[in-house]
């Protein structure tokens, strides 16, 4: 890897953040007169803190990690888009990334005016290890990967995630929004031997709480300063550092979930696999199937038509006549099953 300096913009490297009144002072006092708020409606009139100290020490805790490792953001697109405006040079570095994956690490690269470089899975949508290091070019500052990667939903090959770590002189953004539902394990373990590592995690799938918009960042201490000093100052409401605190205290009921999606992913894969209009329902480590199938437009309109909604993945890459079906509660997967039993073939 080169030196993170060689690697930073260097209007970031040469950057003064900007310094909130809870900067100057953190701790508790009996009048806060020092950043301009109203003295009413106690506490949502007091700004959040700028670094959720108290919600990371919680996934510190969780994760076996040190809070220092940690940045939050609204949702992962937000370090996501924070990467390419601390690494990346508009209009003249550029990115690398599988496909296909997941879609906003495109339109993260289009809003900042960089160069996305895409290189195919192969057929059974595993990663091309020589294709995406031939790729690379010295204007190459992020390399995207997704495990259990989105539409496609199987883990990839620790090997070849280690040898583009091992081998890639930039920084390596390893999104594991799905790694609960995995029976592989994450790679924070792997942080403090690949400083050029940043691993995305979300509250949104296996903790049940898209709607807090609350993501993950993990990497070296280093590297979450430069995203904490380019953030937003105060990024993460009251209302979601609150309800994440309550969160991280339901692990076992988080557990359950997972256990139960699990078991339906099961059932629905086996109930799938006995329609003549579905050709193939790929492995997953996630909580979704992809599933090939005839006429995939068809079975979309015909599900809409019944008030279920699932996704058709037919445009992208590799995956024409493929839906993306999430799993569900019994009762939805129930009523999905039902309709498309009922499909008129």
């Amino acid at each position: 890897m080169k030196p993170l300096n060689q690697l930073l913009r260097s209007n970031i490297k040469n950057l003064k953040p900007y310094s909130s009144a809870r900067d100057e002072y953190t701790g508790e006092a009996a009048v806060f007169l020092d950043a301009n708020e109203n003295p009413y409606n106690q506490p949502y009139n007091r700004y959040p803190d700028p670094y959720q100290r108290k919600v990371k020490e919680k996934i510190a805790a969780l994760k076996g990690i040190d809070a220092a490792q940690i940045f939050l953001g609204n949702g992962s697109d937000e370090p996501i888009d924070l990467l390419f405006r601390a690494f990346c040079e508009p209009g003249v570095d550029n990115v690398v990334s599988i496909d296909p994956t997941y879609g906003m690490y495109q339109v993260a690269a289009d809003i900042n005016n960089v160069e996305v470089r895409k290189v195919l899975l192969t057929k059974e949508f595993e990663l091309d290890t020589d294709g995406l290091l031939a790729d690379c070019d010295d204007r190459t500052k992020l390399l995207f990967i997704c495990s259990p990667n989105n539409p496609t939903g199987n883990c990839l090959a620790e090997a070849d995630i280690q040898r583009l770590v091992s081998e890639f002189e930039g920084i390596v953004v390893l999104d594991e929004a799905y790694i609960d539902f995995a029976l592989e394990k994450s790679w924070l373990s792997k942080l403090g031997a690949n400083p050029n590592l940043v691993i995305l995690q979300t509250f949104s799938k296996a903790w049940g709480m898209a709607g807090i918009r609350l993501g993950m960042a993990f990497a070296a201490p280093e590297l979450i300063k430069v995203l904490s000093n380019i953030k937003y100052p105060y990024n993460i409401n009251i209302l979601t550092q609150e309800k994440a605190l309550e969160l991280l205290e339901r692990v076992d009921e988080k557990q359950k979930w997972v256990e139960l999606l699990l078991k339906e992913r099961t059932y629905l894969k086996e109930v799938l696999l006995q329609l003549n209009f579905v050709k193939k329902v790929y492995p997953s480590d996630a909580n979704y199937l992809l599933v090939r199938v005839d006429d995939a437009r068809g079975v979309y309109d015909y599900l809409v038509q019944k008030q279920i909604i699932i996704r058709d993945r037919s445009s992208v890459a590799l995956c024409a006549g493929c839906l993306r079906i999430t799993v569900g509660t019994p009762e939805e997967n129930k009523q999905l099953t039902e309709a498309l039993n009922m499909y008129p073939k």
